[in-house]
Parts: C-alpha cells; structure tokens; sequence
C-alpha cells in the first residue's frame, strides 16, 4: 500500500494560498499542506493575499520558469491564478511573488495533476454458456498516473483476481488498463454478478483513496435440447382438414421457437414463431416436412415432422349464371366461386380467345373478372379455369352487352301554334342493339305513332333511333301529355329497365286576334281634354299590349306596355294614328286608331293674286287659309246688295278669269269646325282698259278667205302637170 495525502477538489474547487505580513513581518499560509491535487479537464484557482500590505505588487511563475498554462488576476491585497482546464502543462511548483515596498516575500505550491474520471468497463468474449471457457475483461479507461492503479475483478463475494501496474510510464499521458481472467461458468453461477473495482492511491499519506467500481450481472446461458413436437389429430390428413402442431425445447435462456417448412430445394420457409402452428383447410400442396427449432444466444435445436395431405373432389360455380346483360359504360364483375379446393389457382378466357378487355383478380377461393367499363368488345363467352392440384374444372358465362341508359328526348320543329301543323320526334339515343327496340308516341290516351326497327349486321355501334308524327294542335290539345315509350327486349334476360318514357305536357299556342281598340271619349277632341285608349287582344298565352305611335315615315315608335294609353291633358301635336299590337311567341296583331285634336281656327289669311287692285280681263285667283289647324270647313262669299253669295271654291281658292267690272266687291273667307269660327274680308278693286279699233274689216276677212283656197289650187296643177310630162304626154284634161 502507498501512503497518500489526499484533499478533493471539485470542478470549481478553490485552492487558496494566503500569504500574510504582520507587523513583525510573520507570514501565515492557509491551508498548510504544501502540494494540491487537480484532476485533468476540472478548473483550479490559486489565490494569494497579503492582508498587512494595502498596495502589494503580485507575480506568478513556476519554478521551471515554464508557462503558466493559466490566467492571472489582480484584485486590491488578492491574486488569483485560475486554470481552466486542467491539463499535464499545469503539472508544476508554482511560486506567488508579493512586493510590498522595499520588502519582497515569495511562497511556493505544488500543483499534481491525475485522470480518473470514468467507471471500469466489463466485458465477455461470449456469452457465458455452462461448460464452457469464457473470457471476462476489466478496463479503466483514461486514467494517471496509472503506475498508482489497482484494479480487482470478483465473482458474487469471491475475488478472482487483483493487478497493479506499478511499471513507471515512459510518457506523460492517459491511458487504458485492464486485467483479464478466464473462467468456466456452471449452474452454481446462474444469478451472480461480475464486479470490477479500480483504486487509485493519488496521496502518499493516509488518505483515503478514490475508488471506482462497476457491476454487471452473470447471464449463464445453456443450449437448447431436448426438442420434442406433439401433432393433432394425426400428421395424415384429408384436404379442408385442420391440424395443430406444439413444440418444446429446454434451454436457458428459454429457446425461442421457430416453425419452418422444408421446401424442395432444402431451404427452410418460416412460417411462425410460436411454439404452437395451426394450419387450418389443409390443402394437398400443404404436405411435407415442418421443422420446429429451438433458438437461443448460445446455440439451436431441431425437430421435424411430415404431414400428409390427401385431396378430394371440388366443384366450381360462376355468377351471376350462366348469361348477364350488361349495360355498356358499366361495371360487371364476373365471379368464379370454388369449393372444397383449399388452394385454387384460376385463369380467365373468352371461347375465341379474343382479348379479355377486363381485369381479372384471385384471392383465396374466387376470382373475378371485372369489366369496366363494359363496352361492345365484351360481347363474348367468358370462361374460368380452376387447377386444384393436378386437377382442372371450366365454367363459362355468355355476356351480352346493351345500351338502354337515357330516357327517350321528346322535340318539336317548332312553336305549337293552333292551327298550324307540327311535327313531334322521339328519339331514344345511344341504343344497343337497335333491333330489339321499339318506340311508341301516345297523345293522351291514344296512340299515335309505334316503330319497330330492323337489324343492320353491316355495323356493330351505339346509335340513335326515333320516330317522327306531323299533326295539327288545337286548343283542345291544351293540357294534354305527350309520352315517348320505348322498350327493349334482350331475349330472356333479366335487366334494368327494359323500358324508358319521357313526357311532355302540350301548351298550344293561339295568336294574338280580335284586337280592338276603345277610345274614351272619342278619337276627335277639343285641344286639352283628357283620352283613354284601352287595347284589348284574344290569344293564349295572354297577349302582351304594346302602343306605338306611327310617324311620317310609316315607322312606329314604341311609347307604352299597358293596355290603356292615357293622355291627360292632350295637344295638337298629339294628333296622329296610334297602334296598339297584341304579341305573343305564336304571332301579333295589330290595331290602329286615329287621334283628331281639334282646335278653333285661327291665323286665316284671305289673299287676292296677283293683287287685290287688278285691270278689267286680268285672271284673280281669291285663296282663303287657315294655319296650324286641322283641315276645316272653308266657305268664300262676295258682298251683294241683298247679302253674301256663297261661291264655288276648290281647297279655299276661287279663280276670276277675265275679270269684269262687276266682279269688283267686298269677298268674305269664314273657316269653321265644330269647335268655332273665324271671319276675314277684302275688297277686289277692277279697273276698266282704254278704247280701241277694229283692224279686221269685213272686206279683208273675205279676201284672206278666198287666198286660203285659192294657193292649195295651183299647187295640186303643178303637181299633176309635172307628173305628165315626166311620162311624155299632156293631157289638160287630165291635169
């Protein structure tokens, strides 16, 4: 045994070294022990103070003059040395130096440096197994100085072995011990523990050491044996059979049990890793040889067992039965059902072996076939093969594929109109096979149209059929239901539905007519009087009102919707034909009317052309208007002695030809209508022409009488004498 003095520092251990000057210049140090140990990585603070000095001057060295390897601090009458971390570099005598004027005083401490800062490690070269030699390590990792180690192995309370290392190392530097022992375990050491103990005597005094230890329990392991299998009911067994398995095993640790089957090329198959298999609908593949293992760290065990498996007779079924229509753009999924075959494996085809156009999927005892969606290429007899075994069972399916997914769409050509005839079409789209089908057309009760449609085998498609009626609607008709039928046959096969409707309620339209127009009070009023023309029209629908106000162009200007047309306080310029138009979406018709705003007549003007002063055989025409007035009953009158004379005038105008003395007088013009009257005068001034000779004599009248006749006379004998000559003869006579 070492003698070691020992004192134990912490991370943040505090080593102080205190130097102290009385009066009488007496040092005192605290703590007295001369040397400090540090542990390698921790942090250590040397401290010095001069408690008789007020302004002391400090230094730190160490006796080597080697670097510090640490950090100083100055602090009034304290200086401080910290060393963080420990290293071997602070491995020194250090030496603190206070100047305290002319007097100088120095103290020295011895720093020790070691590493033992992790527990012993234990380690096995196997698991420890009865009987047989196992090799057990004990290390302390990173420990100095290791020449002061001591490292104990022990076995429950029995010590197996004790190393030191007392070799001195050739470097300073952190190392790794280990003692090593070799043992064979029996079942005596079953619930023991390993323990490895490592002392370190850092102190030369009588210091308690540091100790490290570490505890591993002894895990003695026994390989399995003894490996027995029971089978229930009996290792021969027919198909659909069941059949449990349990296996044992002794080991320690309790093996672990393994289930395989020995497959055809030696190779094990895992199966369970309980101790008990069951094996439920034996099938005949399923005989063979099953090896049960025992397993544990230490080593294996087996056992195996042949079962036996006899085959017997299956049948096979397929649904939904031996024929399906399917609707095409469905999904049908085709259903081959097994039984009595633990193990079956399927296969599908078409009697053609055409493509399957379907996916099939097996699992356990069924496959199907799912077509999706069915289309015209699945028009085919679909066959399922079952091998269980060495043997093979087929069963087929007639799929028939239709189209029958819309209900029929009923369409007029147009508007129905009372009267006018229309034509209905029925048309029932997208239909397979088209010659199964047949359309009828009710109206009502009664029917109108049927149609029976033949097979055209040129073509394999989706098409649309229909059928077509022209009648002629009535307002009977009104309320009555159209209803397109159409059904399907497909032999007899059940599917859904066999037949589509659709049906349309008749609304027969009646144009606008019968318009009228009642005006209230009258169509001719007094200029600011109130009207009210109300507009009525027969039709179904209700014709809608719509006035217009026609304008010189002939075109019309819509002005109201209501069918009264309200004028409140009416004008001359409201005057004008108005139209009232009753329309419906079957047709209009139109009503006119017109409007007469009377007013009394004003601004006449009574005018002589082309003066009122003229010359006796001039022509005078006397014109009477009256402005901004409807037309009105115009009368010219002249001024006799026994009253006014009425005279003829055409549009208010009365033509003198070749005035006369006589026609000179006072002319009156009266413009009335029912409303009034309005007067206007002038006077017409004739003026008689000078006298004149008659140039025409008598005696001249004679002789321009007789040169008339007498000139037409000798031209005719010129005439006839030249003719004569020309001929060669004269005759007087002739001529």
């Amino acid at each position: 045994m070492f003698r070691k003095m020992f004192v134990i520092f912490g991370a943040s251990d505090i080593l102080w070294m205190v130097f102290a000057v009385s009066q009488a210049s007496q040092i005192d140090i605290f703590p007295s022990e001369p040397e400090i140990f540090a542990q390698i990585g921790d942090s250590v603070s040397l401290t010095c103070n001069t408690a008789s000095c007020e302004s002391p001057s400090f230094s730190w060295r160490t006796q080597m003059d080697s670097p510090l390897n640490g950090k100083v601090r100055n602090e009034g009458t304290t200086s401080t040395l910290t060393m963080d971390p420990v290293s071997f570099g602070n491995e020194h005598q250090y030496l603190c130096t206070a100047i305290c004027g002319a007097m100088k005083l120095e103290k020295a401490i011895q720093v020790k440096i070691y590493s033992f800062s992790k527990d012993p490690e234990i380690h096995l070269s196997s698991p420890p197994e009865v009987g047989k030699p196992v090799t057990v390590m004990c290390s302390v990792p990173d420990v100095y100085p290791f020449e002061r180690l001591e490292i104990e192995l022990k076995k429950g309370n029995r010590s197996m072995k004790i190393q030191d290392f007392l070799e001195p190392s050739e470097k300073k530097a952190q190392e790794t011990k280990s003692l090593e022992v070799i043992f064979t375990p029996t079942d005596e050491d079953i619930g023991k523990a390993l323990v490895c103990q490592a002392t370190l005597y850092i102190y030369d005094d009588d210091s308690p050491p540091k100790v490290r230890k570490t505890t591993k329990e002894l895990e003695v392991y026994i390989s399995p044996k003894d490996t027995a299998i029971s089978v229930n009911p009996s290792t021969r067994l027919q198909e659909g059979d069941s059949v449990t398995m349990t296996c044992t095993s002794a080991g320690l640790p309790a093996p672990r049990i393994l289930w395989n089957k020995k497959l055809d090329n030696g190779n094990l198959q895992l199966l369970s890793e309980n101790a008990t298999l069951t094996l439920i609908s034996m099938r005949a593949e399923d005989s063979g040889i099953y090896v049960c293992e025992g397993d544990n760290p230490v080593g294996k065990d087996r056992k195996e067992v042949e079962l036996i498996v006899q085959e017997k007779n299956f049948t096979v079924e397929i649904l939904p039965g031996p024929q399906i229509a399917a609707q095409i753009g469905d999904s049908v999924v085709l259903t081959c059902d097994v039984r009595d075959c633990d193990s079956p494996s399927f296969s599908w085809r078409t009697q053609i072996d055409s493509p399957l156009n379907g996916n099939a999927r097996s699992e356990g005892s069924k496959s199907t076939l799912t077509l999706s969606p069915v289309s015209l290429e699945n028009e085919h007899f679909y066959l399922c093969t079952v091998m269980c075994g060495q043997r093979k069972l087929e069963k087929g399916i007639q799929v028939k594929p239709y189209s029958f997914s819309s209900d029929p769409e009923i369409e007029m050509s147009g508007l129905l109109v009372s009267g006018n005839p229309v034509t209905v079409s029925c048309k029932v789209p997208n239909v397979y096979p088209f010659d199964r089908l047949e359309i009828e057309l009710f109206k009502g009760e009664s029917i109108m149209m049927n149609k029976i449609f033949s097979k055209d085998v040129s073509k394999k498609a989706l098409e649309t059929k229909s059928l077509e009626k022209t009648f002629i609607p009535t307002t009977e008709d009104t309320g009555n239901v159209l209803v397109c039928l159409a059904r399907l046959s497909t032999d007899e096969m059940e599917f859904e539905p066999k037949q589509r409707q659709s049906t349309q309620t008749l609304y027969v339209n009646v144009a606008p007519r019968d318009t009228t127009i009642l005006v209230s009070p009258s169509s001719i009023l007094e200029e600011g009087s109130s009207v009210n023309m109300t507009c009525a029209s027969d039709g179904l629908p209700a014709p809608k009102i719509l006035w217009s106000r026609q304008l010189s162009n002939g075109d019309l200007q819509p002005i109201s919707e209501n069918a009264t047309l309200t004028f409140m306080s009416t004008k001359m310029e409201d005057s004008g034909i108005y139209v009232c138009e009753g329309i419906n979406q079957a047709g209009i018709s139109r009503k006119e009317v017109e409007l007469i705003i009377q007013v009394a007549p004003k601004d006449i003007q009574l005018t002589a052309f082309p003066s009122e002063s003229v010359k006796e055989g001039d022509t005078v025409i006397i014109s009477c208007t009256c402005g901004n007035v409807p037309p009105t009953l115009i009368i010219l009158k002249k001024k006799a002695e026994t009253g006014y004379t009425v005279l003829q005038s055409t549009d208010g105008a009365y033509t003198i030809h070749r005035a006369q003395l006589e026609d000179a007088g006072v002319y009156q013009c009266e413009s009335k209508n029912e409303v009034g009257s309005q007067l206007r005068s002038l006077t017409l001034d004739v003026k008689g022409r000078e006298s004149y000779k008659d140039y025409f004599s008598p005696g001249l009248l004679v002789l321009y009488g007789a040169s008339s006749l007498i000139i037409p006379a000798i031209g005719m004998i010129i005439y006839f004498a030249r003719r004569a000559n020309m001929t060669g003869s004269y005759s007087l006579v002739e001529a």
